[in-house]
Protein backbone atom coordinates (compact mmCIF):
# COMPACT_ATOMS: atom_id res chain seq x y z
CA UNK A 1 0.00 0.00 0.00
CA UNK A 2 0.83 3.57 -0.55
CA UNK A 3 -0.74 6.90 0.86
CA UNK A 4 -1.28 9.49 -1.63
CA UNK A 5 -0.71 12.68 0.05
CA UNK A 6 -1.32 16.17 -0.35
CA UNK A 7 1.07 19.33 -0.41
CA UNK A 8 0.02 19.85 3.23
CA UNK A 9 0.59 16.04 4.17
CA UNK A 10 -2.80 15.00 4.43
CA UNK A 11 -3.27 11.68 3.37
CA UNK A 12 -6.44 12.06 0.75
CA UNK A 13 -6.10 8.40 -1.64
CA UNK A 14 -4.08 5.44 -1.21
CA UNK A 15 -2.63 2.68 -3.72
CA UNK A 16 -3.37 -0.99 -3.06
CA UNK A 17 -1.10 -2.83 -6.10
CA UNK A 18 -2.28 -0.05 -9.40
CA UNK A 19 -5.84 0.76 -7.51
CA UNK A 20 -6.23 4.00 -5.91
CA UNK A 21 -9.24 4.07 -3.36
CA UNK A 22 -10.85 7.09 -1.73
CA UNK A 23 -10.31 7.08 1.91
CA UNK A 24 -13.45 5.81 2.16
CA UNK A 25 -12.14 2.69 0.42
CA UNK A 26 -13.89 3.09 -2.43
CA UNK A 27 -11.88 2.39 -5.75
CA UNK A 28 -11.54 6.07 -7.61
CA UNK A 29 -8.91 5.31 -10.35
CA UNK A 30 -5.86 2.93 -11.08
CA UNK A 31 -2.08 3.60 -11.78
CA UNK A 32 -0.88 2.61 -15.50
CA UNK A 33 2.44 3.98 -16.18
CA UNK A 34 3.52 7.58 -15.66
CA UNK A 35 -0.47 8.47 -15.59
CA UNK A 36 -3.76 8.04 -13.05
CA UNK A 37 -6.18 7.08 -15.21
CA UNK A 38 -9.94 8.10 -13.48
CA UNK A 39 -11.94 4.63 -13.82
CA UNK A 40 -13.40 5.63 -17.16
CA UNK A 41 -9.64 4.67 -18.24
CA UNK A 42 -8.88 8.88 -18.81
CA UNK A 43 -5.84 10.53 -17.37
CA UNK A 44 -6.50 13.15 -14.33
CA UNK A 45 -3.04 13.31 -13.19
CA UNK A 46 0.73 12.72 -14.25
CA UNK A 47 3.33 10.96 -11.72
CA UNK A 48 6.93 11.49 -11.89
CA UNK A 49 8.87 9.93 -9.44
CA UNK A 50 7.28 9.72 -6.63
CA UNK A 51 5.00 13.31 -7.28
CA UNK A 52 1.65 13.28 -8.59
CA UNK A 53 1.23 16.43 -10.88
CA UNK A 54 -1.97 18.16 -13.08
CA UNK A 55 -2.08 17.16 -16.79
CA UNK A 56 -0.88 20.18 -18.10
CA UNK A 57 1.90 22.70 -16.25
CA UNK A 58 3.44 21.99 -13.21
CA UNK A 59 0.86 22.11 -10.41
CA UNK A 60 1.93 19.64 -7.67
CA UNK A 61 -0.93 17.45 -6.69
CA UNK A 62 0.90 15.55 -4.10
CA UNK A 63 3.49 12.56 -3.30
CA UNK A 64 3.02 8.98 -3.14
CA UNK A 65 4.46 7.78 -0.16
CA UNK A 66 6.61 4.61 0.23
CA UNK A 67 5.27 1.39 0.39
CA UNK A 68 4.03 -0.44 3.82
CA UNK A 69 2.22 -3.33 4.44
CA UNK A 70 -0.85 -3.00 4.58
CA UNK A 71 -1.56 -5.48 6.99
CA UNK A 72 -0.57 -3.42 9.87
CA UNK A 73 -3.23 -1.06 9.16
CA UNK A 74 -6.34 -3.69 9.53
CA UNK A 75 -8.33 -4.06 12.21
Amino acid sequence: MRGLIDRKGEQFAYLIGDVLYTMDDEPSGRLAGEYILDLAGKPVWRVVGDGVYALRGLETIGYLTEERNEDLFRD
